[in-house]
């Protein structure tokens, strides 16, 4: 399709494609693994098409997915790549998230991370969810050395507050905050996104489709069986009744722009704002050329507003989170001190 356009993701200096590719789904969670050499192929068609910013994490599999991308890396030259992967969570399930943010823990699972990618260094490295039992100076300070020794270039944070966000700048500039932001889930707009702005963080979206719910029709017809999705609130039962009319509106719209609903809120995402950079995931490269083509889509500030408006988020049925143990590992809860509260404010 020609060359995806760059964006700049913080203030050093760090520089991606416009659109970036999410591994995750490679190895699981929503759909059953692809073989290794789909996943693979995939991959190495996302870079075919311009796509360089590449995400996985040590918690995906776990452990298999950056092996994957690991695997796949050996296809590509890695001068002209751009890896991002997390560390933090210990592991998750639908009862329980164990997070672990200690400098030991972010020093060891960084040289896994390397291992299982056979790199040499890391270009951007999240804390994939905030330990709120270890101060986010500790964590950081610990990150701050990785940089200093060459092993990872540039620092992440993934899911944290505001008030975290700007502490842990205060140690080392953060380069990019990654968080769960699309046409349904908009809660970010208030505070992290005027936050990362004043202080030149970029802005890194997943789920940027609404965890595929505005990819295509197959997801609202039926919700995949065996999927994570069967699991999530606004997919289950009468939620999900409400919510398929957000799909129907954006279908129509999509007509009017001449593409598909998934081009369309993919665009919205991507139209945000040039410190933006969304990181849609697929196991399918029809999907994965569909999402390129969002980036042929032009919209005005009042195209904006209408599909904005195409879906009300207070009218949004059931939460962005499995349960509450999702919660509390979220920028909602934990990390983020109560308003004029300074005993909350200890909490970090």
């Amino acid at each position: 399709m020609g060359e995806v356009p760059r964006a700049k993701l913080g203030s050093q200096g760090f520089e991606v494609s416009k659109l970036g590719f999410g591994c995750m789904g490679l190895t699981g969670i929503y759909n059953d693994p692809v073989p290794e050499q789909v996943g693979i192929s995939i991959i190495k068609h996302a870079f075919d098409q311009v796509i360089t910013f590449f995400d996985t994490s040590d918690a995906y599999g776990p452990h298999t997915n950056e092996l994957l991308v690991g695997k796949a890396l050996k296809h590509l030259p890695r001068e002209r790549i751009q890896l991002a992967t997390k560390f933090g969570i210990v592991r998750f399930d639908n009862s329980k998230v164990i997070i672990c943010g200690t400098p030991e823990a972010v020093r060891s699972c960084c040289e896994a991370s390397l291992k299982r990618l056979d790199v040499e260094y890391i270009d951007l490295y999240y804390q994939h969810r905030v330990d709120t039992s270890v101060p986010i100076e500790d964590t950081m300070g610990e990150l701050k050395k990785l940089v200093e020794e060459g092993k990872i270039k540039y620092i992440g944070l993934s899911e944290a507050s505001p008030y975290t966000i700007r502490r842990a700048h205060g140690v080392h500039p953060i380069t990019a905050v990654q968080i769960e932001w699309s046409l349904w889930t908009r809660d970010i707009e208030e505070e992290i996104v005027p936050l990362c702005r004043e202080l030149g963080i970029g802005i890194v979206p997943y789920c940027p489709l609404g965890r595929g719910f505005f990819a295509g029709k197959k997801v609202v017809e039926s919700v995949p069986a065996k999927s994570f999705l069967e699991s999530h609130p606004r997919f289950q039962g009468e939620n999900f009744n409400k919510n398929k009319i957000f799909y129907w509106r954006m279908e129509k719209l999509a007509e009017k722009h001449g593409c598909t609903p998934g081009q369309l809120a993919l665009s919205w995402i991507l139209l945000q704002g040039d410190d933006v950079v969304p990181i849609p995931g697929t196991t399918k490269t029809k999907n994965l050329d569909n999402n390129i083509g969002a980036l042929r889509v032009k919209l005005t500030n009042e195209d904006l507003e209408e599909i904005s408006a195409a879906v009300p988020i207070n009218e949004v049925s059931g939460s962005r989170f499995i349960n509450d143990n999702f919660l509390l590992a979220s920028w909602k809860f934990g990390n983020t001190p109560a308003k004029n509260s300074p005993a909350a404010a200890q909490r970090i």
